[in-house]
């Protein structure tokens, strides 16, 4: 028996048109995704009231940035970003271009401002999964695999894993199917995944995150945030609009009381939010190098500008005190989890704004200035470890290499956090807090524990917030440096 090829129908996109103007860019990129999800969440929601035409497949697919240049000619030099490193095509799969509508116009203005020729925008080759296609409706959901009257796979496209990577962030030679090289760090499809991994694991939309995130390991930060939050809601000139909790509460008043849901999610995340998206967002990623890939992994297609480790680590070195800090300038990277993505011969270097923005923070929340700073702070390497408990096995070697490495502390997230940064162009920092001295005595035990986090907690996230505000005031060409970028970079941040 001959098996016919199904009949394809798509919407009619039209013919790709170039663009001179950025805003004019963007909003035809979203007229396009419009058409498109609606057209898959039509064919979708017919299919499951009326059956599947036979013979018959729904495809739509997302729309494309692509710019062509055939000038060698010099850019500003001291830029990191906003160009193309030489001739060439060009281009970008695009999804959720409201959500990113101000990201976009920002990297199309620069484009065109650097290179003086037209964007183009149409559909690209890559088909956009109906389970994405309808994520923002909540009236539709896609029925698992086989419990439909149809073969989801025969009548959609859904989401596939074998082109969903980050060939393009590990510098592995990513091309598009006709030879472009990307324009953006991450795919279409690999930013919708990432969108809605994030919702998944933080129980708050995607559009509810701003552009400074600060990481934690304990709950313990939360309560100080939200209490810091509502303060800033109840100062008019504060510049923040509103506070996001778990579940997508918003509270734009700071009496309004916030219920705990009955469940948490497996990374609580909370956001003071600035009406430019300038805020501040701390995710909870609880223990674990694992946790703490997971989370920069999605975050980073948001593409933040900053984001910081505000954690608690085991301080190893007798002069230290609980409660003292430590700004992390290096890397032991034992954790393991970014081995594969990240070789770890890879040097992970301090940024100076991020480690300026830090000192001066502890300084101005301290009182403490110049030499006398040294009483409650260090600057050296964090190693992290995969295995909570490695005091418990022969200490010889872990503690000879922590030695050698010069190490002041440890924990089991800040290195995967800074790796994933470098990684990703997004600029890193840490700022950790001794909580225990495993090596000479002091354990984390209940009751020190209790004591050591009603002292030192609140002024411990004042400082990631202060370091935080500082950066939001530097230009971006600065704080995304030169650093970040390799060989041959995307144009777009």
């Amino acid at each position: 028996m001959i098996q016919t090829m199904p009949k394809v129908r798509s919407p009619d996109h039209g013919e790709p048109r170039d663009f001179t103007n950025a805003e004019e860019a963007v909003a035809y990129l979203q007229a396009l995704y419009k058409q498109a999800t609606e057209f898959l969440c039509d064919s979708f929601t017919a299919t499951l009231t009326d059956g599947a035409p036979e013979g018959t497949r729904y495809r739509a697919f997302y729309p494309e940035i692509r710019i062509r240049t055939t000038s060698f000619a010099g850019v500003d030099s001291r830029l990191s970003f906003g160009h193309v490193t030489e001739p060439g095509t060009y281009a970008a799969t695009v999804t959720r271009p409201d959500l990113f509508e101000n990201y976009l116009v920002q990297q199309l203005g620069l484009l065109l401002k650097n290179h003086n020729v037209p964007v183009q925008i149409g559909p690209s080759l890559t088909p956009m999964p109906v389970h994405f296609a309808v994520a923002n409706d909540a009236t539709i959901t896609v029925p698992q695999e086989g419990a439909g009257d149809f073969t989801l796979r025969d009548v959609f496209d859904v989401p596939d894993l074998a082109t969903t990577n980050d060939d393009i962030v590990n510098g592995t030679g990513f091309t598009f199917e006709d030879g472009a090289y990307p324009l953006a760090a991450f795919t279409a499809q690999r930013v919708d995944y990432s969108l809605a991994r994030l919702a998944h694991y933080t129980a708050t939309d995607p559009s509810h995150f701003q552009n400074h995130v600060l990481f934690t390991n304990y709950q313990f930060y939360v309560d100080e945030f939200e209490a810091y939050a509502r303060s800033q809601l109840a100062t008019p000139d504060s510049g923040y609009t509103g506070f996001v909790s778990t579940g997508n509460v918003e509270i734009t008043d700071p009496d309004t009381p916030i219920e705990v849901p009955p469940k948490m999610p497996q990374m609580p995340t909370y956001h003071l939010k600035r009406a430019d998206g300038a805020g501040i967002t701390l995710v909870n990623i609880g223990v674990g190098p694992s946790n703490a890939k997971t989370a920069t992994d999605h975050i980073a297609v948001l593409r933040p500008h900053a984001w910081l480790m505000v954690g608690h680590c085991a301080g190893l070195r007798n002069s230290q005190r609980l409660g003292d800090f430590v700004l992390g300038h290096a890397y032991l990277r034992e954790d393991k989890v970014l081995d594969d993505d990240l070789p770890i011969w890879v040097p992970i270097p301090a940024l100076a704004e991020i480690q300026v923005a830090l000192e001066t923070a502890v300084a101005g929340v301290t009182e403490l200035e110049g030499y006398e700073l040294k009483r409650i702070m260090r600057t050296g390497t964090v190693a992290s470890f995969d295995n909570r408990n490695w005091e418990l096995r022969d200490q010889t070697g872990p503690v000879q290499r922590l030695s050698q490495s010069r190490a002041v502390a440890l924990d089991m997230e800040s290195a995967t956090i800074a790796a994933n940064g470098f990684r990703f162009r997004v600029p890193y920092g840490t700022l950790l807090c001794v909580s225990d001295k495993p090596l000479h005595g002091e354990l984390k035990l209940p009751g020190m524990a209790s004591d050591f986090y009603k002292t030192q907690v609140a002024r411990h996230l004042l400082i990631g917030i202060r370091a935080m505000e500082r950066l939001r005031e530097m230009p971006l060409e600065r704080l995304h440096s030169r650093k970040l970028r390799s060989f041959q970079e995307t144009a777009f941040l």
